[in-house]
């Protein structure tokens, strides 16, 4: 299959571009899903100096890799969220600025739009990210949660987005989110009121990442073909449930990589995900973009992942038939 095979460099922005291209290569990948965080891409750059994106470029070229999407997850974080001490951690310095929320959010809404003009500038048509969820403490409904604050956090996205969508589209770079508990979005029903309400603009799908599903009880698959049209980015990552009757789904407040959650990331091949029915889907909808690492696994050196990874996508990534298995008896159409 000619898909190419990419590295999610989010949990790689502790190093400099110079230094993970040549790694990922040697891992086997053939480009980078570049993070707007870190060394790695940084938007503002991007746009004030010149040289900055050929420059960037330049190191892909030296390293033969490509690139297909930018991510934008942790400022996209702060455009819904309400915002508190936690997300200063996230931001860039000009994007958190005093802290005050209300302007945290606006600057967050501004440098998304300014993301969508650096991937342009970049030559990118993609940007993965978040939104952020205004209402994602109320997923429990109690005490019991008015239908009204549900609608109005559904509307905030449609306010808020709407105008960086605007930018996007005069850009001709569409927005990936990624289907993830904390976003507005964050299963099959809500990814669905999200285009409802943002009136299934073409500049707005999802960056399909199956681990976010599959302990949610989602069927990955199901999602792909319920939103068939709208899957621009793919993020291969895999996850497990690991209920024992002292688990729980909820997690009990423990970190990722404790052995007491009741479900956690694995590295490619040893969670739960059947990527061998995400492929057949993906072969049946005609997605042909990049299938993208992301790779966590607490459990697991990271380098030895990423390389074991690479490998097991190329190896899964069938092409579907172009024949039919008894097309030889068919003498009508012979």
């Amino acid at each position: 299959m000619s898909r190419p095979v990419t590295l999610t460099t989010g949990q790689w922005a502790d190093l400099k571009l110079s230094e993970l291209a040549p790694k990922a290569k040697s891992f086997g990948y053939d480009g980078l899903e570049l993070a707007c965080w870190g060394e790695l891409f940084e938007v503002q750059r991007a746009l004030k100096e010149d040289d900055y994106c050929a420059k960037r470029r330049e190191i892909f070229n030296q390293n033969g890799l490509g690139i297909w999407a930018i991510q934008s997850h942790l400022v996209g974080q702060a455009i819904l969220d309400q915002i508190d001490s936690r997300h200063k951690s996230i931001l860039p310095d000009y994007v958190w600025g005093d802290g005050n929320p209300a302007g945290v959010n606006e600057r967050a809404s501004n440098e998304y739009k300014d993301t969508a003009r650096a991937a342009q500038k970049l030559g990118v048509k993609v940007v993965t990210g978040f939104t952020g969820s205004s209402i994602w403490q109320y997923f429990y409904s109690f005490p019991p949660v008015p239908q009204s604050w549900i609608d109005d956090g559904f509307k905030l996205l449609a306010d808020r987005f709407n105008p960086i969508l605007d930018v996007f589209a005069e850009c001709g770079v569409k927005f990936a989110l990624e289907v993830h508990p904390t976003e507005i979005a964050f299963d099959l029903y809500t990814a669905e009121r999200a285009l409802d309400v943002l009136k299934y603009r073409p500049e707005f799908g999802f960056n399909f990442d199956p681990s976010h599903l599959i302990w949610q009880g989602v069927d990955p698959v199901e999602f792909l073909y319920k939103f068939k049209d709208r899957i621009y980015h793919v993020h291969m990552k895999d996850a497990i449930v690991t209920l024992n009757g002292k688990t729980g789904i909820l997690s009990s407040h423990l970190n990722f990589g404790d052995y007491r959650r009741g479900w956690d990331f694995r590295s490619l091949g040893h969670g739960g995900v059947n990527f061998e029915e995400i492929i057949r889907a993906l072969n049946n909808i005609g997605y042909n973009g990049p299938l993208s690492v992301e790779w966590e696994d607490m459990g697991m050196e990271r380098e030895f992942g990423a390389t074991e990874a690479a490998a097991f996508v190329k190896k899964i990534d069938f092409s579907p038939s172009t024949l039919a298995f008894d097309g030889a008896f068919d003498k009508e159409n012979q």
